[in-house]
C-alpha cells in the first residue's frame, strides 16, 4: 500500500510541531499581513471578516484536508503524488497534471512574491533610518513610487530576498526548512503580539476594533463573497502544490483533519491579529482603512511617522512582513525543487540553486513591469489582457486561473475519483459521522464556490 510508506524519499519532519510550524508558515505570507487588512478595509471591515471565516470553515479546511492526504498518501512531489495516488484507485495516471499545475502555479507566484518581498526588505532600512517621520500622503506615495521606478533596486532587493530562500531551501528538510521556521515563526508571532498591544495603546482602539469585528450586514453583497471566497481559498495557500510537497514529509501517526484545523486556526488568527494591529493605527491617524492596496506601503508610514515610537515601530512592522514572505517563499519553492530533484536524481542544493536562478531571471519580468517594461503589454490583443503588464497577466493566471482550476479538480478527485477506502485509511476514521461531513463539503460545496470565485475572475 502506498499509505504504508513512512517516510518520503527526500526524508520526513523530525516532529509533528515541526510539520505545523512549517505548514503555518507556508499559508502566512503577505497574504495575511498585507493583502487581508487592505481586503477587509474595502470590502467593508466585519462584514467581510464575518463572510470570511465562514468560508474558512466550510471552504479552506475541507480543500486543505484533502490536499494533505493526498501528499502523504503519495509520498512524492504533487505530479507524482497526484499520479501514484489515481494509479491506486485505479484512475488514470492523467491526474499527475493536476499536481503539476500546482507546481508551475507556485513557480510563477514565487517570481514575483520574491519582487514585492524586496520591497518590505527595502521599507525595514527606511524605516528604520527615521525616514517616516513626519511624512504626509504627497511624500508616502512618491517615496513608495521612487522604489518601484528603480530597476537597479528593485532587482538588488529582489536578489537578496530569492537569494536567502534558495539558500533555506537547499539545506534541505531538517537543516534548512524547519530551521528557518523554528525560529521565523515564534520570532514572527511575538512580533504580531508586540504590534497589536501598541496599536491598542497608542492608537484608537475602539473605533479599529469595530470596524473589524461588528459587521454591517447592508455592507454584504455578491462582491463581499467573493472577495472572502477567494482570500479564505488563497490564503492557506492550497492548490500551490506546497501544502501537498509539505504533506509528503508528514509521519504516519500525525493527524490530517487536526492538523489542517490547527494550519488554518493559525493562519486565520494572524490574519486578524494583523489587521488589529493596524486599523487602530490608521484611525487614530485619521486615514482611510480602504485605500486598499497602498495600506500598507502609502498608507501606514504616515502613520508610522506622526506616532510616538513610529521608527521602532515601523522598522518592526516591515521586518514582520520579510519573516512572513521567507517561511511562505521557502514553502513556495519546495514543490519545484521535489518534483526536479525526484525527476532527474540530482543532488538538492544544485536542483534548488538552478530553480532558484530561473525564478531569479523569470523575476525580472516583474521587476522590470513597474519601470522599463512599465508599457509592455505582452497580450495587448486580447481585450481582457489590454491594460496588463507582464506582472499583471502573470498575477492574472495564477490566482484566477491556475489555483482556482487546481483546487476545483483537487477537491473533485479527492471526493469522486480517490478510492474511499483509501481516503478513510489516510484520515484514520470510520466511514459516517465527521467524515460524511467533510466529504459533502469537499465533494459539493467547495467546488461549487470555488467554481464560482473562477467564472466570476475570468468574466
Amino acid at each position: 500500500m502506498i499509505g504504508q510508506q513512512e517516510t518520503s524519499a527526500q526524508g520526513s519532519w523530525s516532529s509533528k510541531l515541526a510539520f505545523i510550524l512549517a505548514a503555518v508558515g507556508a499559508a502566512v505570507g503577505l497574504g495575511n499581513i498585507w493583502k487581508f487588512p487592505y481586503v477587509a478595509g474595502v470590502s467593508g471591515g466585519g462584514a467581510f471578516v464575518l463572510v470570511y471565516v465562514g468560508c474558512v470553515l466550510l471552504i479552506a479546511i475541507p480543500v486543505l484536508i484533502g490536499e494533505l492526504l493526498v501528499g502523504r498518501r503519495g509520498r512524492r512531489s504533487p505530479p507524482q503524488a497526484m499520479r501514484v495516488v489515481a494509479a491506486e484507485s485505479g484512475r488514470a495516471g492523467h491526474w499527475g497534471w493536476v499536481g503539476g499545475m500546482g507546481v508551475v502555479a507556485g513557480f510563477l507566484i514565487l517570481t514575483f512574491y520574491s519582487v514585492i518581498a524586496g520591497w518590505a526588505m527595502a521599507y525595514v532600512l527606511t524605516a528604520a533610518s527615521g525616514a517616516f517621520s513626519g511624512l504626509d500622503g504627497a511624500g508616502s506615495a512618491a517615496a513608495f513610487n521612487t522604489l518601484l521606478e528603480s530597476p537597479v533596486r528593485l532587482v538588488l532587493w529582489h536578489t537578496l530576498f530569492m537569494a536567502l530562500t534558495t539558500f533555506i531551501v537547499c539545506r534541505g528538510l531538517q537543516k534548512g526548512i524547519e530551521r528557518a521556521v523554528r525560529i521565523l515563526m515564534p520570532a514572527l508571532f511575538a512580533m504580531l503580539l508586540l504590534l497589536v498591544g501598541y496599536a491598542l495603546v497608542a492608537g484608537d482602539a475602539a473605533a479599529g476594533l469595530l470596524f473589524l469585528f461588528r459587521p454591517d450586514f447592508s455592507r454584504i453583497d455578491g462582491g463581499v463573497m467573493l472577495a472572502a471566497i477567494g482570500q479564505a481559498f488563497f490564503s492557506v495557500g492550497v492548490a500551490m502544490g506546497l501544502m501537498m510537497a509539505y504533506a509528503a514529509y508528514i509521519p504516519r501517526e500525525v493527524s490530517i483533519a487536526r492538523s489542517a484545523f490547527v494550519i488554518v486556526g493559525a493562519d486565520t488568527l494572524i490574519a486578524v491579529l494583523a489587521g488589529v494591529a493596524i486599523f487602530p493605527i490608521v484611525f487614530a491617524a485619521g486615514l482611510d482603512p480602504a485605500e486598499g492596496p497602498g495600506l500598507v506601503f502609502v498608507t501606514l508610514p504616515i502613520a508610522f511617522g506622526g506616532m510616538p515610537g513610529g521608527t521602532v515601530l515601523g522598522t518592526m512592522f516591515f521586518l514582520l512582513l520579510v519573516f512572513a514572505a521567507v517561511t511562505s517563499s521557502i514553502a513556495v519553492l519546495e514543490p519545484t525543487v521535489a518534483w526536479a530533484t525526484e525527476r532527474w536524481m540530482q543532488p538538492r542544493w544544485r536542483v534548488a540553486t538552478v530553480v532558484g536562478a530561473v525564478a531569479w531571471v523569470c523575476g525580472l519580468a516583474t521587476a522590470f513591469s513597474f519601470n522599463l517594461w512599465a508599457d509592455l503589454r505582452p497580450l495587448g490583443m486580447f481585450e481582457t489582457f489590454a491594460g496588463m503588464t507582464l506582472f499583471d497577466v502573470i498575477d492574472y493566471l495564477t490566482a484566477n486561473v491556475l489555483m482556482p482550476l487546481g483546487g476545483l479538480l483537487i477537491s473533485v478527485f479527492v471526493a469522486w475519483r480517490m478510492r474511499k477506502s483509501a481516503v478513510l485509511d489516510e484520515l484514520g476514521v470510520a466511514d459516517g459521522g465527521w467524515f460524511a461531513v467533510w466529504r459533502l463539503l469537499i465533494g459539493i460545496v467547495a467546488p461549487l464556490a470555488i467554481a464560482l470565485v473562477f467564472i466570476a475572475n475570468l468574466s
